[in-house]
């Protein structure tokens, strides 16, 4: 099959999140499943600035509609070392920035422009490719009008909708609906509209021939107004063509035996040689060495879902002890002057670290012995597989997703590699890490625990077979309309 993913994000070239793994790993294990693959993305300045990305500008302009006005996308081509085709559009009014959403906490103005101009792009070089692409695979907010305007069009592609981040929806006021171009007869309680706002993540749902989320059980839970983000009526309309795929890690970039970043590589037959990448870790930030607690740790996005509202209230509590804890990730202004607070308090027992480094995320891994992973919602699970891929068992409340991933501890059964807090707080949340913290001190306990989590798959093999099926049924039944 021929399947065209399109995606704000794509690792290692842009990154904000679990988006971009995804872009990593999903294209390259249907590539070993013998389909033709592509990706489309944004041109950055950060993409610009990466000196192993050889491009070269393929002789396409294409003018796009935005309302009246008109903007020229040019087309950029590069292939991944392992042979993934990546198209770039390139705008540099939209696209020639340091971020890829926005700045100092706060969203760009022309976010609506920019992506609505990215999602017309992507559907003219669909258009123009040789040969033509049978699937479209947008992937958030940033490509969900692409649906739309394939339906608007009538083009000959199926569309898939993947929502990985269902609180951000691109909703933007009424008058941003004029860059779709598209009939007025769309923006109405059965189109884009969305309590008077334009809400293109509400246009994909609606429009996309399938939607897919994180594992069946998340696919029910988003149905409902606790998790449905406000979206779960419109949801429950589209029941019918939502479809649940638990994604998987990317186990060739997050291997701890293979992992270049790592001070000592290991595996469940040589576990003393974490501890050298957890020394390696607390030096690198200047943190006091060789505690006698565990080393807490967090790769993630500092954004109310992910609970540091239940984290911040028990940071002295934990940090009173003599333990370590290493944040890293970028979020909410709030939470960021909150940790840069507290790093004052703990100078010796906590290091924050604001922008993505991919070395430290590995060494984080290399080098923690318990992931705190306090999410509201945690629909893909991918720091809890990351975490258990290092042998790193995770503290994680047990939302519909994590479920999916991690059995709580129960020495009785003996069973369980995570320890779960199944009431949102920081109280319940507390206890968790408590009762981790006394397996910790259990050194023999705590080994078999870590093999046992070393020894759990999470290719990415079963959900790209799950995907192969989902195209497999569009395209067929295109042909036999």
């Amino acid at each position: 099959m021929k399947i065209l993913m399109i995606s704000s994000e794509g690792w290692p070239l842009a990154r904000s999140g679990a988006l971009a793994d995804v872009l990593a790993a999903l294209p390259r294990a249907l590539k070993k499943r013998g389909h033709e693959v592509a990706l489309a993305m944004p041109y950055y300045r950060e993409v610009r600035n990466h000196a192993e990305i050889a491009t070269r500008t393929l002789p396409v302009n294409i003018e796009i509609s935005l309302g009246a006005q008109k903007q020229i996308a040019q087309v950029l081509e590069a292939k991944t070392p392992e042979g993934l085709q990546i198209f770039f559009i390139r705008c540099d009014k939209f696209f020639d920035r340091s971020a890829v959403y926005g700045e100092k906490g706060e969203p760009y103005r022309d976010n609506a422009a920019r992506f609505i101009f990215f999602s017309k792009a992507a559907v003219e070089l669909a258009r123009r490719m040789t040969p033509t692409p049978e699937v479209l695979h947008a992937h958030d907010w940033s490509a969900a009008l692409l649906p739309a305007l394939v339906r608007e069009q009538r083009l000959p592609f199926a569309s898939v909708l993947s929502i990985h981040h269902l609180a951000e929806q691109g909703s933007f006021p009424a008058t941003d609906f004029g860059l779709t171009n598209l009939p007025s007869r769309y923006f109405e309680p059965a189109g884009v509209e969305f309590f008077g706002r334009l809400n293109l993540l509400k246009a994909g749902i609606v429009f996309a021939d399938r939607i897919v989320v994180s594992g069946e059980p998340y696919a029910h839970a988003i149905q409902t107004p606790s998790l449905g983000e406000g979206l779960e009526y419109v949801l429950r309309e589209q029941a019918s063509r939502l479809a649940g795929i638990l994604p998987g890690a990317d186990t060739q970039r997050w291997n701890p035996l293979t992992d270049p970043f790592l001070a000592g590589r290991y595996g469940a037959g040589s576990l003393e040689l974490k501890a050298a990448s957890r020394a390696a870790l607390l030096a690198d930030l200047g943190l006091a060495p060789a505690p006698r607690g565990p080393v807490f740790g967090m790769v993630t996005r500092l954004v109310g879902e992910k609970g540091f509202d239940i984290l911040l209230p028990v940071l002295d509590r934990l940090l009173a002890d003599d333990m370590r804890l290493v944040i890293l990730g970028k979020g909410e202004p709030a939470y960021e002057t909150a940790l840069g607070v507290a790093v004052r308090k703990f100078p010796t027992r906590l290091a924050y670290r604001h922008d993505y480094d991919e070395a430290l995320a590995h060494l984080i891994e290399g080098g923690s012995d318990i992931a705190l992973i306090p999410s509201r919602v945690e629909p893909g699970g991918f720091s809890a597989m990351h975490s258990l891929r290092y042998g790193v068992l995770p503290v994680t409340r047990a939302s519909r997703g994590i479920e999916q991933i991690i059995t709580d501890y129960d020495p009785a059964a003996d069973s369980g590699h995570g320890f779960l807090f199944y009431k949102y707080g920081s109280e319940p949340f507390w206890d968790a890490i408590k009762r981790a913290r006394e397996v910790f001190a259990d050194r023999s306990e705590w080994e078999r625990l870590m093999k046992r989590a070393l020894a759990l798959d999470f290719s990415w093999a079963q959900a790209a077979e799950r995907y192969e099926e989902l195209y497999g049924g569009l395209i067929a039944r295109a042909a036999a309309a």
